[in-house]
């Protein structure tokens, strides 16, 4: 009994899986500072994100950027068809892309880990996901993160107009988590 408690905990701790597909931890999994998982970065704290690219999910033949959005709040998301808290949250994000795309917001997807991309664009289609998302299955556009947190799959990242980090987030989101960096950021 106290094994298969000590294993439950342990998968627990463990977070998404993909049923063991994924590369290994140390390409994906990485310590926020103190464990927080939710910062955010004011004016001077804020840095330039490297060039995020890859090809396109739902468009063959595209490539998507995150220089593409620049004047644009962009909430970048790392998700993946096999994380079930990207399956709550994905809504959530197609709820800001809505909200405020008018106003000059962009929800950006990073879908990662996902090796058949039939799959993920099956998770688009049925949930009525419409922001773009680069398909990186082996989470090689991750390597631009360097310096900034990155935690277990979901993390989102919002960036200032500037193309700065604004805020992180380690964990999955609802829109209410987002509206207030988003309202601050499209007013700055």
């Amino acid at each position: 009994m106290r094994a298969v408690l000590l294993l439950a905990a342990l998968l627990a701790l463990a977070g998404c899986s993909d049923a063991g597909n994924s590369p290994t931890a140390a390409e994906f999994v990485f310590v926020s500072p103190g464990g927080q998982t939710d910062i955010t970065y004011d004016g001077a704290d804020r840095k330039p994100l490297p060039e995020v690219s890859g090809p396109s999910l739902m468009e063959e033949d595209k490539t998507l950027a995150l220089s593409d959005y620049r004047g644009k709040v962009v909430i970048l998301n790392v998700w993946g068809a096999w994380c079930p808290p990207c399956r709550t949250e994905a809504p959530e994000l197609q709820a800001i892309q809505d909200e405020y795309g008018p106003r000059g917001a962009q929800v950006l997807g990073i879908d990662v880990r996902d090796f058949q991309p039939e799959e993920p664009r099956d998770f688009m289609a049925n949930r009525g996901l419409t922001y773009p998302s680069i398909y990186d299955p082996p989470g090689r556009s991750l390597l631009a993160l360097k310096g900034y947190p990155r935690a277990v799959v979901p993390a989102t990242f919002v960036i200032d107009k500037q193309g700065r980090v604004a805020a992180a987030y380690m964990r999955g989101l609802l829109a209410e988590d987002l509206r207030p960096v988003v309202e601050r950021l499209i007013a700055e």
